[in-house]
């Protein structure tokens, strides 16, 4: 489902194989159904924004004053021309994936190409052109929506595009079985990763937030390029979940992230205010004091390191600025250095004792510095 990058050569490498590999329990109540909504009503409920096509990357549109995420529209013009025919000559075409959400919106698990490409067709704008049909047979070869006879432009309306709509009654405080769905569907040849899927299916205010707090130079200097898969958000939220509720942590780290995102996905547990304050104290106090080697056992980023760092300096701060710059350096290089953080940051890293002796060490290394 999610589209080829042509940006992968140029990606911040990052160690954290773990939560790629991890599996999701997988046991859920979920009811699913079919609905065949004709392509106007579908065109019209996008308009009205009561189906929602899912944000896969962390740039704001072209004229937002607003982070938003968006994903890229990848069909090419013959791909698009040659739907809007089929859909003019009354052929089947393939069914959406549909999931509803709690206040009665339906977010798209699969389809967002067709259902924008119809979007664009009807607004008469694709890709901030005027939205002439080509690669069609030859009636149809330069028409618009508003220029399509009658009868054409009748048929399209009324035809019908099948939807697969599913609902997670179990369990209720989250939308594991749906970050699962996401998970598998692939219809575009390369997997999402989980922070795609996450600002997708927990798409608000923290999403937003975390997409804001990701162009703080500070972070930036110390992670490196901004990654199009959005890995470097993923360790911001990490940094968040496991400052508040690790010593609830349980593995699958997938699950204890998504668990956080959505329990906290309107900041309503910690509020922009908090969670601002807390980012930019700790990632200014780690650049200005310990440096970009801060997050890197070697050359690479290394997720466990960065959320047992961050923690670790958090924790320190909360006592007060941190006024001796030396000290810090050497508290890191002694952390670092120690045999049990180092086992609990390269190897098995989502596991729960790993968690929590990395996390105990860092917060141990910085506490007494000054």
């Amino acid at each position: 489902m999610a589209d080829p990058n042509p940006q992968a050569d140029s990606e911040e490498p990052v160690d954290d194989l773990d939560e790629l590999n991890e599996v999701l329990p997988s046991t859920y109540s979920i009811t699913s159904y079919g609905a065949d909504p004709p392509v106007d009503g579908l065109v019209k409920r996008l308009q009205q924004e009561d189906i929602v096509v899912p944000l896969f990357s962390a740039e704001p549109e072209p004229g937002q004053s607003t982070v938003g995420f968006q994903r890229e529209y990848v069909w090419t013009r013959p791909q698009a021309d040659r739907f809007i025919e089929s859909l003019l000559l009354g052929l089947p075409v393939p069914g959406i994936f549909m999931v509803k959400e709690s206040n009665g919106k339906h977010l798209v698990l699969d389809g967002q190409q067709r259902l924008r490409t119809l979007q664009a067709f009807y607004g008469g704008i694709l890709q901030g052109a005027e939205y002439l049909l080509e690669h069609v047979q030859e009636r149809w070869k330069g028409k618009t929506y508003k220029t399509l006879h009658a009868d054409d432009r009748r048929r399209l309306d009324d035809s019908i595009i099948h939807a697969t709509i599913v609902r997670q009654d179990e369990p209720s405080e989250d939308q594991s079985s749906i970050y699962l769905i996401f998970e598998r569907l692939n219809s575009g040849g390369t997997l999402l990763q989980p922070q795609e899927i996450r600002v997708a299916l927990y798409h608000g205010a923290l999403a937003a937030l975390l997409s804001k707090l990701n162009l703080n130079p500070d972070w930036r200097a110390l992670y490196g390029r901004k990654s199009a898969r959005l890995k470097d958000l993923e360790l911001i939220l990490r940094f968040f979940a496991m400052h508040f509720h690790s010593g609830s942590y349980r593995r699958p780290m997938k699950d204890f992230l998504n668990r956080y995102m959505a329990a906290n996905r309107a900041l309503e547990k910690q509020s922009a205010g908090e969670l601002t304050a807390l980012f930019e104290a700790t990632v200014a106090a780690i650049h200005s004091h310990i440096g970009k080697r801060a997050f890197r056992l070697e050359r690479v980023v290394n997720a466990a390191v960065v959320d047992a760092v961050m923690v670790g300096v958090a924790a320190r701060l909360a006592k007060g600025p941190v006024k001796d710059s030396a000290g810090m350096a050497k508290a890191y290089d002694a952390l670092v250095a120690n045999a049990d953080f180092k086992g609990a940051a390269e190897r098995a890293t989502a596991d729960e004792e790993n968690v929590k002796v990395r996390l105990r060490r860092a917060r141990e290394a910085f506490a007494p510095v000054q």
